[in-house]
């Protein structure tokens, strides 16, 4: 760094400090904007918080910086990291618009309250730190987000050879879709682990239950669900039931998007024991705008395997994930047979990220495609906190921080130990923890994976834990910056999380200040201030 960028990151790490001036940051820079006018507030933001945390405003003022972190052994995760600034008013209006299916407006059909747009919750904004929010306004921005993606993707392969992008799957279509299926998806493993109780399965690791396909089948029919005669042909698929049991992996792949049983399933719902529809049904356009959203992720998808880039898809909130993962899932199967070039993002503050990790290496071994994740904390634990205590259903985050930690490492050393025996898991280890990077470097000693290998990433944000990303890339392992960039208006939502973020991580940005100012202090004693 040069030294003018060391006072730069004093200054700006000082300031996020006090608690009075990030929760007023947003008035602060509305008054300093009026105040100075919008050249010379542009110039002020590009001289502090901007330029701290945000590489540039387009592809081509983004590439110096990304030149020279490369030099320095430090690769870049692009992030367009433009939001349309929304009131809180207009944020709710959209939600409840986009995520209310045609069938609920008639009054045939309504979802279990947590996959339901809920007053008070649909500015996804609040509550959430460094994610940035997509709201869905019509096909046509779909579209143009769409575009802005493949110039980002264009972007990375253009200014290095082993890039990242970014994307979030709530900025290419109708968030409705998202809610429904996830909905789906989620009923289908209550079911499963419903008739795994049944069986007095219950109370182990999701991967590893195994239902006997006869007591699977009696339960079936003493539910009213299908007969034994009706059900026999579920399990006559490849490899389904030849065993006399089955997994969560053969439970799922009944519902796979080859297979027509969902489309006639009912199931029950736990909450009241009634036998209902599995699948909603959409209606022509609902239809449409669905296709829709998944041929815009196969577009992106192809450019990234022709430009050389690596996709990373991010976790978005726990009532849309569940269609998101599976999405990523899918196309990784379809992407990933040469090359892990599609990542899943896997949020270890919830209680099944070990679950839903497991389940889904176990499907990439058993098909032989490479796995590709990231490992986060999580960006929305108040939001979903507060949503899930209000709407009335399960908090799905751990209890505590120290939990979090265990699962994160958890998660991790089970992709290790696959990175170890099969090569063929790829995993970022996105952390600006100190302890989770020692653990994550003792036990690729300890398996024997080398950071030449480039199976283990790590990655941090850009203005962040810089003697972490550093150090790392001195030492030859690969590692990341998340690189936001956009025009200095747009990405302010962004700054003023990535604020509150660095209140959040006290303890790290302490630290980093002091290093920060012994480095400076070295430089002045030394002579050497360039």
């Amino acid at each position: 760094k040069r030294t003018w960028e060391l006072l730069r990151g004093l200054l700006v790490l000082k300031l996020c400090s006090y608690d009075w001036l990030v929760e007023r940051n947003q008035q602060l820079m509305r008054v300093c904007r009026k105040l100075l006018g919008q050249k010379l507030f542009e110039k002020m933001m590009k001289l502090t918080f901007y330029g701290h945390f945000v590489a540039g405003e387009d592809q081509e003022s983004i590439k110096p910086l990304i030149r020279r972190n490369r030099a320095a052994g430090v690769g870049s995760v692009l992030d367009y990291s433009v939001e349309e600034d929304l009131t809180h008013e207009e944020a709710e209006q959209k939600e409840k618009v986009s995520c209310t299916a045609e069938a609920e407006k008639d009054g045939e059909g309504s979802r279990e309250k947590q996959y339901q747009v809920q007053p008070g919750f649909g500015d996804r904004r609040g509550g959430v730190t460094c994610a940035r929010t997509y709201f869905y306004a019509d096909e046509e921005k779909c579209d143009h987000h769409m575009e802005t993606f493949l110039r980002c993707i264009e972007a990375s392969g253009g200014s290095s050879e082993d890039g990242f992008s970014a994307i979030k799957l709530t900025a290419l279509g109708r968030p409705q879709f998202l809610l429904q299926f996830s909905e789906v998806l989620m009923k289908w493993r209550s079911f499963f682990h419903q008739l795994a109780a049944d069986q007095g399965k219950n109370g182990i690791a999701a991967v590893e239950i195994e239902l006997e396909v006869e007591k699977l089948q009696e339960s079936l029919a003493k539910l009213g669900i299908a007969t034994k005669d009706e059900s026999q042909h579920w399990f006559n698929g490849e490899n389904l039931g030849l065993s006399g049991t089955m997994d969560l992996l053969d439970w799922n792949s009944l519902i796979d998007s080859r297979t027509k049983i969902s489309k006639l399933l009912l199931v029950p719902n736990l909450r009241t024991g009634h036998l209902e529809p599995l699948l909603f049904r959409f209606t022509e356009e609902e239809d449409s705008q669905m296709k829709r959203m998944l041929q815009r992720m196969d577009v992106l998808a192809k450019k990234a395997v022709a430009t050389g880039v690596r996709l990373m898809i991010d976790a978005e909130q726990t009532y849309f994930q569940p269609a998101i993962s599976r999405l990523t899932l899918e196309m990784q199967r379809k992407f990933n047979t040469k090359s892990p070039v599609i990542f899943n993002t896997y949020q270890c503050y919830l209680k099944d990220a070990y679950d839903n990790v497991t389940a889904d290496l176990e499907l990439s071994r058993r098909e032989d495609w490479y796995f590709g994740s990231k490992l986060v904390r999580g960006a929305y634990m108040h939001q979903e906190r507060s949503r899930a205590a209000n709407v009335g259903y399960e908090d799905p985050i751990n209890p505590t921080y120290e939990k979090t930690n265990e699962m994160y490492h958890r998660c991790l050393d089970y992709v290790l130990e696959e990175v170890k025996l099969h090569r063929k898991a790829n995993v970022m280890v996105a952390s600006h923890n100190e302890d989770t990077v020692k653990f994550t470097l003792r036990r690729m000693n300890e398996l024997g994976i080398h950071p030449s290998e480039n199976k283990v990433y790590f990655g941090q944000l850009l203005g962040m834990c810089d003697q972490i990303s550093f150090s790392l890339g001195q030492a030859g392992y690969p590692v990341y910056k998340y690189v936001p960039y956009g025009p200095v208006n747009e990405v302010l939502p962004y700054l003023s999380r990535r604020a509150q973020e660095n209140r959040g991580i006290m303890t790290g940005a302490k630290r980093e200040r002091a290093l920060l100012w012994t480095e400076l202090k070295r430089r002045v004693f030394s002579g050497n201030l360039l």
